[in-house]
């Protein structure tokens, strides 16, 4: 790779990072929101140092060793003829003891390090995805796929009392450590208030409320999931906001009680900014 296309590089990198962090939040679809800092940061290095490059490239080349070496000494011109032949067979003997010396060196190494491999031209796919082509949002079709995420077990101390609103806005996480850990059972019978988009069920009977968690980034994305019962399961990555109270299944307040939901009422709402926490619902109209 030369060094004007090495240069180009760097500035779509630069460009692509800024991109995705200053003008745009396509970054949350990689990492989480507070490596927002180191991204810029690495953005605007990336784009001096391209630009840094870019300037260098103005400057003539100096000579090279080769450059000096190819060029004609005019004293030779002038010398006597023994001197001449004097000088072609010293310059004979050189020039066979540097074509060993060349070609014991071919042989211990058997190719070219002069350059990068032409390979590298593939860095320039996800530099110009970053400025042109936004991937699809992590959803409903790796959520069928993956195990819900098991939440942190909690002692009877940490479960405060729940508000009386209603319906009641909670995350995913904490309706389901309220049915599977509050033994107080202060979920049964509440109207609850979620948010999160719908996957389908593998089986094609019903469906799941659900919210993907980053804990650094995509690569490791968890799901939180809430059965849906009574009503129509949406398409699939459908970001709906329910109400409803909890599906009777299993003995409440233990890990044999179903993370379900019986659903009262179903609103389609749009992706959230952050669509890799589990949050609140948005305040109801």
């Amino acid at each position: 790779m030369k060094r004007p296309l090495q240069a180009l590089l760097l500035l779509v990198s630069g460009l692509g990072l800024l991109h995705a962090t200053v003008f745009t939040d396509l970054y949350l679809r990689y990492v989480k929101e507070g490596m927002r800092p180191l991204l810029i940061a690495s953005g605007t290095v990336l784009l001096l140092l391209g630009a840094a490059e870019a300037w260098s490239l103005r400057k003539p080349a100096a000579p090279t060793p080769n450059d000096a070496q190819a060029a004609p000494d005019q004293t030779a011109q002038h010398q006597a003829p023994e001197d001449t032949d004097r000088s072609h067979h010293d310059h004979d003997h050189d020039r066979d003891r540097d074509h060993g010396q060349d070609h014991s060196h071919s042989h211990s190494h058997g190719h070219d390090h002069s350059t990068p491999p032409r390979i590298a031209w593939l860095l320039l796919l996800p530099a110009l995805s970053l400025l042109f082509y936004a991937p699809p949002a992590i959803g409903a079709y790796s959520a069928s796929r993956e195990a819900p995420k098991a939440v942190a077990v909690k002692d009877q101390d940490e479960f405060d009392p729940l508000p009386a609103t209603s319906p009641l806005p909670m995350t995913l996480t904490d309706f389901t450590s309220r049915v599977q850990q509050d033994r107080a059972k202060a979920i049964e019978g509440r109207v609850v208030r979620m948010t999160g988009f719908a996957t389908p069920d593998g089986s094609g009977d019903g469906w799941y409320l659900t919210r993907s968690i980053f804990s650094c980034c995509a690569a490791d994305t968890q799901f939180v999931k809430v059965r849906a019962h009574g009503t129509a399961a949406p398409s699939a990555d459908t970001w709906v906001t329910v109400t409803g109270t909890w599906h009777a299944g299993g003995t409440l307040g233990t890990n044999s009680a179903d993370v379900a939901l019986d659903v009262r009422t179903i609103e389609k709402v749009a992706r959230p900014t952050n669509g890799y926490t589990d949050a609140l619902p948005p305040l109801a109209d």
